[in-house]
């Protein structure tokens, strides 16, 4: 847990633009985590100075040059970050768009058969395979989730996937019930039924609360918003498996085939992600005295889960003398409140309170937090419930247990009205 390095905490609190208070609402808690993670200082510094360059790239001055090593340098970091043994990375328009366009192409470019997802996933790659399915002519068949617990098993999807199965979708976590899927698992058992199985994962909640290893999950494409991995907004980012890389795919004719990117990107984008793995980094480094860049990364990541884990159990279950979530009247909490697939997220309900009106008060007291409605986003996950919306509560590392104990007190002063 961060908090058992003195010091450490602050550390990283400091690292973040906006941590404690809104330029416009002034201070305030960010519980919206999951709409957009806090940025770190030196992505906004980067990206200041990469929009002042005029040169563009692949030409021959020492400006162009200097964009090229850019870039090099940035997929060369996430390769290692994500621990992908093969394939490539590259940047688009946004984590949906390049759903959509990865879903889309191998789709149309795998011989006939059925494409399998699941009904927990986001719209972004649940939409595609849909959409896409239907052009091609392929049955689109459904997994459905474990509505009470908020994800999806691996047995689930071995009760779907048939031999013909040539496309199937996993979400690595839901961004409404807050809960993680063994990707790895889901996609053995897929594997073991389809072993030619082109494997799309949408990654863009999971990214910024644990390690990343595509190595051990045997998928073909992962994909991630950087905006909610400490980046910014206006790009995507995937990986692709070397399989998933020499599919037909849009491009220009007579250039590189293997070339993935539309257009000229922003090199600027490129270089926050070297300040994301960098920082992540950092991070590792607290926790690990090895010189190797994956074990500080690994470390890394089980310091993030584990002190988000310390966070999410003190809301559901208070601490010091506040009482948690799960002992308030009149809360319900969706997946349950003992949870072990929780992953820096807990969404609920208040008998007699409009989700709105509550969400609404919440952020009057400087807690910021978010209503998810039945809507296209979310109706997957509340409509089995039998809930019309919910309250949802998102953190990441740099939050702490004093904001958790200020989030309890103000709930229960609303409640005790």
């Amino acid at each position: 847990m961060l908090e058992s390095k003195p010091g450490l905490m602050q550390a990283v609190r400091d690292r973040f633009a906006q941590v404690d208070a809104c330029p416009v609402q002034g201070p305030r808690i960010f519980f919206e985590n999951a709409g957009g993670a806090l940025t770190l200082k030196s992505v906004v510094e980067t990206s200041a100075r990469y929009a002042a360059v005029p040169d563009n790239q692949g030409r021959v001055n020492p400006g162009s040059l200097e964009l090229n090593q850019t870039i090099a340098r940035a997929k060369a970091d996430m390769m290692a970050f994500f621990n992908a043994p093969n394939g490539q990375v590259f940047v688009g328009e946004s984590g949906s768009e390049l759903l959509f366009r990865l879903i889309s192409t191998v789709i149309i470019e795998t011989p006939d058969g059925d494409v399998v997802g699941s009904s927990l996933e986001h719209p972004a790659s649940r939409s595609a395979a849909q959409r896409w399915a239907k052009i091609a002519g392929k049955p689109y068949i459904n997994v459905p989730h474990d509505a009470e617990q908020g994800s999806v098993a691996a047995e689930a999807y071995a009760s779907k996937v048939t031999a013909a199965t040539q496309v199937a979708t996993i979400l690595h976590t839901s961004p409404v019930s807050g809960m993680g899927v063994d990707v790895a698992a889901v996609a053995k058992a897929i594997r073991a039924i389809a072993p030619n199985c082109f494997i799309v994962v949408d990654g863009i909640q999971h990214a910024a609360h644990g390690q990343i290893d595509i190595a051990s999950y045997d998928v073909d494409a992962y994909v991630i918003s950087p905006y909610k991995m400490f980046s910014r907004h206006g790009y995507g980012m995937a990986w692709i498996s070397d399989r998933f890389s020499k599919l037909p795919h849009n491009c220009l004719i007579g250039g590189p085939e293997d070339n993935w990117e539309m257009g000229t990107r922003d090199t600027g984008a490129y270089a926050t992600l070297s300040d994301v793995v960098d920082y992540m980094d950092w991070l590792g480094s607290h926790f690990t005295e090895s010189s190797d860049r994956k074990d500080r990364f690994r470390a890394a990541g089980q310091a993030i889960h584990a002190h988000e884990k310390s966070l999410t159990d003190a809301m559901l279950f208070g601490q010091n003398n506040l009482k948690g979530l799960a002992d308030m009247d009149g809360v319900t909490i969706v997946g349950g409140a003992n949870n072990p697939l929780r992953e820096g997220l807990v969404s609920f309900t208040l008998k007699g309170w409009p989700t709105a009106d509550l969400v609404e008060a919440l952020n009057a007291q400087g807690i910021r937090t978010h209503t998810r409605k039945a809507d296209h986003y979310s109706a997957n996950i509340l409509t089995p419930l039998g809930l019309e919306d919910c309250v949802r509560v998102s953190l990441c590392h740099y939050n702490s247990r004093e904001e958790i104990a200020r989030f309890l007190s103000v709930m229960q002063g609303l409640i005790d009205g």
